[in-house]
Protein backbone atom coordinates (compact mmCIF):
# COMPACT_ATOMS: atom_id res chain seq x y z
CA UNK A 1 0.00 0.00 0.00
CA UNK A 2 1.64 3.60 -0.42
CA UNK A 3 2.91 4.86 2.23
CA UNK A 4 0.98 7.89 2.80
CA UNK A 5 -2.46 6.58 2.06
CA UNK A 6 -1.08 3.84 4.94
CA UNK A 7 -0.29 6.68 7.17
CA UNK A 8 -3.78 8.38 6.62
CA UNK A 9 -5.16 5.12 7.45
CA UNK A 10 -3.73 4.57 10.66
CA UNK A 11 -4.08 8.20 11.90
CA UNK A 12 -7.98 7.90 11.17
CA UNK A 13 -7.83 4.42 12.89
CA UNK A 14 -6.25 6.21 15.90
CA UNK A 15 -7.99 9.15 16.09
CA UNK A 16 -11.54 6.91 17.08
CA UNK A 17 -10.01 6.23 20.26
CA UNK A 18 -9.88 9.74 21.58
CA UNK A 19 -13.08 10.18 19.81
CA UNK A 20 -14.90 7.46 22.06
CA UNK A 21 -12.71 8.62 25.13
CA UNK A 22 -14.72 12.06 24.59
CA UNK A 23 -17.95 10.40 25.76
CA UNK A 24 -16.38 9.82 28.71
CA UNK A 25 -17.72 13.56 30.81
CA UNK A 26 -21.23 12.73 29.27
CA UNK A 27 -21.56 9.29 30.36
CA UNK A 28 -19.88 10.01 33.81
CA UNK A 29 -21.96 12.45 34.45
CA UNK A 30 -25.29 11.74 33.04
CA UNK A 31 -25.49 8.21 33.50
CA UNK A 32 -23.08 6.54 36.52
CA UNK A 33 -23.76 6.75 39.91
CA UNK A 34 -21.82 9.74 41.69
CA UNK A 35 -18.92 10.16 43.10
CA UNK A 36 -17.35 6.51 42.89
CA UNK A 37 -14.55 7.37 40.47
CA UNK A 38 -12.13 4.41 40.92
CA UNK A 39 -15.25 2.28 40.71
CA UNK A 40 -15.82 3.83 37.71
CA UNK A 41 -12.29 3.42 35.80
CA UNK A 42 -11.83 -0.26 37.25
CA UNK A 43 -15.53 -1.36 35.62
CA UNK A 44 -13.95 0.29 32.61
CA UNK A 45 -10.32 -1.51 32.57
CA UNK A 46 -10.23 -4.64 34.70
CA UNK A 47 -13.34 -6.90 32.41
CA UNK A 48 -12.07 -5.96 28.86
CA UNK A 49 -8.35 -6.43 30.00
CA UNK A 50 -9.88 -9.66 30.77
CA UNK A 51 -11.56 -10.63 27.75
CA UNK A 52 -8.49 -10.06 25.57
CA UNK A 53 -6.46 -12.32 27.93
CA UNK A 54 -8.91 -15.03 27.43
CA UNK A 55 -8.56 -14.03 23.47
CA UNK A 56 -5.00 -13.64 23.11
CA UNK A 57 -3.21 -15.95 25.63
CA UNK A 58 -0.26 -14.76 24.97
CA UNK A 59 2.63 -14.01 27.87
CA UNK A 60 4.80 -11.32 28.42
CA UNK A 61 8.71 -12.01 28.26
CA UNK A 62 9.97 -12.52 32.00
CA UNK A 63 12.34 -9.20 31.37
CA UNK A 64 9.56 -7.42 30.15
CA UNK A 65 7.19 -7.54 33.23
CA UNK A 66 8.37 -4.57 34.67
CA UNK A 67 8.39 -2.22 32.19
CA UNK A 68 5.00 -3.40 31.32
CA UNK A 69 3.58 -2.73 34.80
CA UNK A 70 5.12 0.95 34.55
CA UNK A 71 2.77 1.20 31.13
CA UNK A 72 -0.03 -0.44 33.08
CA UNK A 73 0.21 2.49 35.62
CA UNK A 74 0.99 5.27 33.70
CA UNK A 75 -1.44 4.21 30.42
CA UNK A 76 -4.33 2.46 32.54
CA UNK A 77 -4.43 2.25 36.50
CA UNK A 78 -2.91 6.02 37.24
CA UNK A 79 -4.12 7.92 34.28
CA UNK A 80 -8.01 6.12 34.85
CA UNK A 81 -7.63 7.02 38.30
CA UNK A 82 -7.00 10.40 37.81
CA UNK A 83 -9.40 11.01 34.37
CA UNK A 84 -12.72 10.01 36.25
CA UNK A 85 -11.86 12.35 39.46
CA UNK A 86 -11.33 15.20 36.71
CA UNK A 87 -14.82 13.90 35.14
CA UNK A 88 -16.66 14.50 37.99
CA UNK A 89 -14.66 17.54 39.75
CA UNK A 90 -14.23 19.87 36.97
CA UNK A 91 -17.82 20.99 35.25
CA UNK A 92 -17.03 23.06 31.74
CA UNK A 93 -14.70 21.15 30.31
CA UNK A 94 -11.62 22.31 32.28
CA UNK A 95 -10.20 18.76 32.46
CA UNK A 96 -10.38 18.38 28.74
CA UNK A 97 -8.47 22.14 28.28
CA UNK A 98 -5.58 20.91 30.94
CA UNK A 99 -5.72 17.75 29.44
CA UNK A 100 -4.59 19.54 25.69
CA UNK A 101 -0.86 19.80 26.84
CA UNK A 102 -0.15 16.46 26.58
CA UNK A 103 0.88 16.99 22.94
CA UNK A 104 3.61 19.30 24.10
CA UNK A 105 4.43 17.28 26.99
CA UNK A 106 5.63 14.42 24.64
CA UNK A 107 7.36 17.22 22.06
CA UNK A 108 9.33 17.87 25.45
CA UNK A 109 10.01 14.31 26.29
CA UNK A 110 11.16 13.85 22.42
CA UNK A 111 13.49 16.73 22.81
CA UNK A 112 14.82 16.26 26.06
CA UNK A 113 15.59 12.78 26.43
CA UNK A 114 15.47 11.62 22.54
CA UNK A 115 17.36 14.63 20.81
CA UNK A 116 14.99 14.92 18.61
CA UNK A 117 13.71 18.68 17.92
CA UNK A 118 10.28 19.12 16.42
CA UNK A 119 9.74 20.97 13.72
CA UNK A 120 8.87 24.15 14.14
CA UNK A 121 5.49 24.00 12.45
CA UNK A 122 4.75 20.63 14.85
CA UNK A 123 5.43 23.07 17.93
CA UNK A 124 3.56 25.96 16.43
CA UNK A 125 0.56 23.80 15.69
CA UNK A 126 0.61 21.85 18.97
CA UNK A 127 0.69 24.96 20.84
CA UNK A 128 -2.21 26.58 18.74
CA UNK A 129 -3.87 23.09 19.47
CA UNK A 130 -4.28 24.07 23.16
CA UNK A 131 -4.80 27.53 22.80
CA UNK A 132 -7.69 26.69 20.44
CA UNK A 133 -8.98 24.19 23.31
CA UNK A 134 -9.04 26.90 25.82
CA UNK A 135 -10.72 29.48 23.83
CA UNK A 136 -13.53 26.54 22.76
CA UNK A 137 -14.02 25.76 26.35
CA UNK A 138 -12.83 28.00 29.35
CA UNK A 139 -15.69 30.52 30.17
CA UNK A 140 -16.31 32.97 33.27
CA UNK A 141 -18.15 30.31 34.97
CA UNK A 142 -15.82 28.03 34.79
CA UNK A 143 -15.27 26.64 38.38
CA UNK A 144 -11.66 26.10 39.43
CA UNK A 145 -11.86 23.21 41.61
CA UNK A 146 -8.06 22.38 43.60
CA UNK A 147 -8.16 18.74 43.52
CA UNK A 148 -9.71 18.32 40.00
CA UNK A 149 -7.53 20.45 37.99
CA UNK A 150 -4.46 18.57 39.94
CA UNK A 151 -5.69 15.48 38.82
CA UNK A 152 -6.46 16.75 35.13
CA UNK A 153 -3.02 17.95 34.96
CA UNK A 154 -1.59 14.78 36.21
CA UNK A 155 -3.42 12.70 33.86
CA UNK A 156 -2.24 14.74 31.10
CA UNK A 157 1.66 14.07 32.37
CA UNK A 158 0.84 10.29 32.93
CA UNK A 159 -0.63 9.75 29.37
CA UNK A 160 2.37 12.00 27.57
CA UNK A 161 4.64 9.62 29.79
CA UNK A 162 2.63 6.46 28.48
CA UNK A 163 2.90 7.42 24.79
CA UNK A 164 6.39 8.19 25.00
CA UNK A 165 7.61 5.58 27.08
CA UNK A 166 5.04 2.88 24.82
CA UNK A 167 6.90 3.92 21.91
CA UNK A 168 10.35 4.00 23.27
CA UNK A 169 10.11 0.63 25.07
CA UNK A 170 8.41 -1.59 22.55
CA UNK A 171 7.21 -4.72 24.57
CA UNK A 172 7.32 -7.83 22.43
CA UNK A 173 3.74 -8.71 22.47
CA UNK A 174 0.68 -8.29 19.32
CA UNK A 175 -1.16 -4.99 20.05
CA UNK A 176 -4.04 -7.68 21.71
CA UNK A 177 -2.37 -8.87 23.86
CA UNK A 178 -0.29 -5.71 24.98
CA UNK A 179 -3.86 -3.95 25.81
CA UNK A 180 -5.37 -6.77 27.93
CA UNK A 181 -2.49 -7.66 29.97
CA UNK A 182 -1.94 -3.49 30.51
CA UNK A 183 -6.23 -3.11 31.11
CA UNK A 184 -5.77 -6.75 33.65
CA UNK A 185 -2.77 -4.73 35.23
CA UNK A 186 -3.79 -1.41 35.32
CA UNK A 187 -7.52 -2.58 36.72
CA UNK A 188 -5.38 -4.67 39.73
CA UNK A 189 -3.78 -1.26 40.44
CA UNK A 190 -7.13 0.27 40.69
CA UNK A 191 -8.86 -2.30 42.77
CA UNK A 192 -7.59 -1.32 45.83
CA UNK A 193 -8.66 2.10 45.76
CA UNK A 194 -12.46 1.14 44.28
CA UNK A 195 -12.38 -0.88 47.45
CA UNK A 196 -10.85 1.39 50.10
CA UNK A 197 -12.38 4.99 48.98
CA UNK A 198 -15.25 4.68 47.11
CA UNK A 199 -19.14 3.95 48.39
CA UNK A 200 -20.62 0.49 47.33
CA UNK A 201 -22.22 0.43 44.04
CA UNK A 202 -26.53 1.06 44.73
CA UNK A 203 -28.54 -1.02 42.80
CA UNK A 204 -27.63 0.06 39.30
CA UNK A 205 -30.94 0.71 36.61
CA UNK A 206 -30.91 -0.18 32.62
CA UNK A 207 -29.20 2.92 31.40
CA UNK A 208 -26.21 2.34 34.50
CA UNK A 209 -25.50 -0.94 33.05
CA UNK A 210 -25.29 0.20 29.64
CA UNK A 211 -23.15 3.20 30.50
CA UNK A 212 -20.48 0.88 32.21
CA UNK A 213 -20.93 -1.51 29.38
CA UNK A 214 -20.19 1.63 26.98
CA UNK A 215 -16.91 2.31 28.76
CA UNK A 216 -15.63 -1.12 29.03
CA UNK A 217 -16.31 -2.36 25.56
CA UNK A 218 -15.88 0.97 23.81
CA UNK A 219 -14.16 2.98 25.72
CA UNK A 220 -11.36 0.64 26.49
CA UNK A 221 -11.26 -2.88 24.75
CA UNK A 222 -11.72 -1.18 21.16
CA UNK A 223 -10.03 2.21 21.86
CA UNK A 224 -6.67 1.22 23.54
CA UNK A 225 -6.92 -1.74 20.95
CA UNK A 226 -6.64 1.22 18.38
CA UNK A 227 -4.60 3.45 20.59
CA UNK A 228 -1.74 1.17 21.22
CA UNK A 229 -1.61 0.15 17.41
CA UNK A 230 -1.70 3.96 16.50
CA UNK A 231 1.42 4.10 18.56
CA UNK A 232 3.14 1.68 17.62
CA UNK A 233 2.54 2.94 14.14
CA UNK A 234 2.51 6.50 14.22
CA UNK A 235 5.23 9.02 15.50
CA UNK A 236 4.79 9.77 19.22
CA UNK A 237 4.06 13.45 19.07
CA UNK A 238 0.95 12.33 15.75
CA UNK A 239 -0.44 10.18 18.20
CA UNK A 240 -0.49 12.99 21.29
CA UNK A 241 -1.60 15.24 18.94
CA UNK A 242 -4.84 13.11 18.06
CA UNK A 243 -5.75 13.56 21.82
CA UNK A 244 -7.57 16.75 21.62
CA UNK A 245 -10.34 15.24 19.50
CA UNK A 246 -11.20 14.28 23.33
CA UNK A 247 -12.33 17.51 24.95
CA UNK A 248 -13.84 18.08 21.08
CA UNK A 249 -15.58 15.40 21.09
CA UNK A 250 -17.27 15.77 24.25
CA UNK A 251 -18.14 19.48 23.44
CA UNK A 252 -19.85 18.23 20.50
CA UNK A 253 -21.41 15.88 22.35
CA UNK A 254 -22.65 18.45 24.77
CA UNK A 255 -23.78 20.61 22.37
CA UNK A 256 -25.74 17.83 20.64
CA UNK A 257 -26.92 15.77 23.19
CA UNK A 258 -27.50 18.37 26.66
CA UNK A 259 -28.35 21.82 24.03
CA UNK A 260 -24.99 23.23 25.38
CA UNK A 261 -24.75 26.84 23.54
CA UNK A 262 -20.81 26.91 21.28
CA UNK A 263 -20.54 30.58 21.03
CA UNK A 264 -19.26 32.36 17.99
CA UNK A 265 -15.85 32.41 19.79
CA UNK A 266 -16.01 28.86 20.84
CA UNK A 267 -16.63 28.12 17.42
CA UNK A 268 -13.19 29.48 15.93
CA UNK A 269 -11.66 27.26 19.02
CA UNK A 270 -13.03 24.52 17.61
CA UNK A 271 -11.74 25.23 13.99
CA UNK A 272 -8.02 26.17 15.69
CA UNK A 273 -7.90 22.70 17.00
CA UNK A 274 -8.79 20.51 14.68
CA UNK A 275 -6.50 22.48 11.86
CA UNK A 276 -3.84 21.92 14.62
CA UNK A 277 -4.49 18.37 14.42
CA UNK A 278 -4.30 17.97 10.85
CA UNK A 279 -1.33 20.26 10.48
CA UNK A 280 0.53 18.45 13.20
CA UNK A 281 -0.55 14.79 10.85
CA UNK A 282 0.29 16.44 8.21
CA UNK A 283 4.33 17.14 9.15
CA UNK A 284 4.74 13.91 10.99
CA UNK A 285 3.99 11.84 7.69
CA UNK A 286 6.97 10.10 7.28
CA UNK A 287 9.10 11.26 4.16
CA UNK A 288 8.75 9.30 0.99
CA UNK A 289 12.14 6.77 0.47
Amino acid sequence: MNTSLSYWRDVLLTALAPAIWGSTYIVTTQFLPPDRPFTAALIRVLPAGILLLLLTRRLPAYRELGRLLILSALNIGVFQALLFVAAYRLPGGLAAVLGAIQPLLVMVLVWAVDRHAPRQVTLFAAVAGVIGMAVLLLSPRTVFEPIGIAAALLGAVCMASGVWLTRRWKINLPVMALTGWQLVLGGLILAPAAWLIDAPLPTLTASQYAAYAWLCLAGALLAYALWFRGIARLPGVAVASLGLLSPLTAVLLGWIVLSQAISGTALVGLVVVLISVMVVQRTSLPAKK
